[in-house]
Parts: C-alpha cells; structure tokens; sequence
C-alpha cells in the first residue's frame, strides 16, 4: 500500500518546526506505524539525512514509551491501542497521515515527535508508592484481598503512563492519570495506611506541575490504550475529603 505522512519535525525546543511530507510507497499493511517509520528512516540514513526521532521500548503495547497524534488523534484511530500496536492495515491505501508529537505545556517538546513527560514520573514520587515499614517481604498469599476488590485495583493499575489523556485534554489536566495511580493503591490493604497523605501530595503536585483541571469531557477516557474509566476521576476527587 501507498502512504502519505506529514510528519513534525523540530531539532529542539529552540528551533522553529514544521511539518515534512514523505511518501511510502509498497509497505505492507501488516507494519506497525512505527515499523513504517523504522523504514522511512533507514531509507533517511541512507541518504545522508537526519532520521525522525519518536520515543519507543518494548512495541508491545506495555511500556508506555510511544505515543504521538495520528491525524489528531492520540495513538490513533483504533480504541485500546498504544501507537506501536496500530498497524497500517487500519488505513485504506492513498491514505494521507498526519503525525505530530503529544501538545502540553506540562510535555515540553525535545525533537520530532519526542516529548518530555518526566512530571508524570514526579506525580508518582509525591506519593504513588507505599513505603510503609514492612520488614521482610511477606507471603504473597498472607493477606487475603476480595477477588473484586484485586480486579478492580487491576483495571487501574494498567496505566502505563503513556500521557495520551493529558495530550487529548483541552486542559492538558493528569486527572486520569493520577485517579489511576491513586485508585490503585486505595483500594488495597498495603494502600490503606498513608492512602489519605497520597491523595493530597498527589493532587497538590499536580497543580504544582501546571496540569489544568479536569472538565468532564471525557476524551481522557476515550484515548487511553487500557481503557481506564474515568469515573476513577470522580473517585480522586472524594479522596481529598477523606
């Protein structure tokens, strides 16, 4: 199949970007979007250029390292899909895409489609941990946990941090994101004991780090590759009360 991608291109923060047309022509339908910049990019070296920089680790849809808009969509067209799992054959031949890093004050941009998305890793030190003294580690089995109880606490520990909710709000807010976190833990006995200064410290960093708030559109939702409801949101919020 034949592709058009418009892609965004920038050296640096300093640098003004633009975007850059390049057609592929004869790649098969079952290439990842990224496997089709892996070409795109050897075809770049090859001719002295510098390749497209976009962030990326296990392609398997766990790590949460890629992530970029697809025709102003994060991650794409499909739903429950990270960027390295979306395959060309979601595109009709001819097709023109265009592909542009994730836009936040709160992800500064490095180069092409590369962002910074370090204050998302400073929301989880303010408190998305439990360091409760425990002494040695204990019986995986010893502290019996409802079945509902671990399903649900799984349902948001799957974020894998890709930041596709902040890219999508208008308020670039990490309500998702920080709801998933502190669902997580909330709802688990280890979480129990500092569950309380966790909502706060988390909430508090969130402002800190310039995230907007949340407004209820609910596009945080609809982006998001494990498909973390955002009624996790609401549950954040009554945290702070508690």
């Amino acid at each position: 199949m034949k592709l058009t991608l418009d892609i965004w291109r920038q050296l640096s923060p300093n640098h003004a970007g633009c975007f850059e047309r390049h057609e592929l022509a004869d790649v098969s339908a079952d290439l990842s979007l990224l496997e089709a910049l892996d070409q795109l990019n050897e075809r770049l070296i090859s001719a002295g250029e510098r390749p497209v920089s976009f962030e990326h680790d296990c392609r398997e849809g766990i790590c949460g390292s890629c992530g970029f808009l697809v025709n102003g969509q994060a991650h794409g067209p499909r739903t429950a899909t990270s960027v390295c799992q979306l395959y060309l054959r979601e595109f009709n031949d001819g097709d023109s895409l265009r592909i542009e890093p994730w836009r936040a004050n709160t992800f500064p941009l490095i180069q092409d489609l590369m962002v910074d998305r370090s204050a998302l890793d400073r929301l989880v030190a303010a408190g998305g941990y439990c360091s409760t003294g425990t002494g040695q580690a204990p019986d995986g089995n010893a502290l019996p946990v409802g079945r509902e109880q671990a399903s649900s606490a799984f349902a948001t520990a799957t974020c894998i941090g890709c930041g596709a909710c902040v890219a999508s709000c208008r308020n670039a807010s990490a309500s998702l994101f920080v709801a998933a976190k502190l669902a997580h833990l909330g709802q688990l006995p280890q979480g129990q004991p500092e569950r309380s200064k966790r909502a706060k410290a988390m909430q508090q960093r969130m402002d800190e780090e310039g995230f907007g708030s949340c407004s209820s559109h609910l596009e945080c939702e609809a982006v998001c590759p494990q498909e973390i409801s955002a009624d996790w949101i609401s549950w954040m919020h009554r945290e702070k009360t508690r």
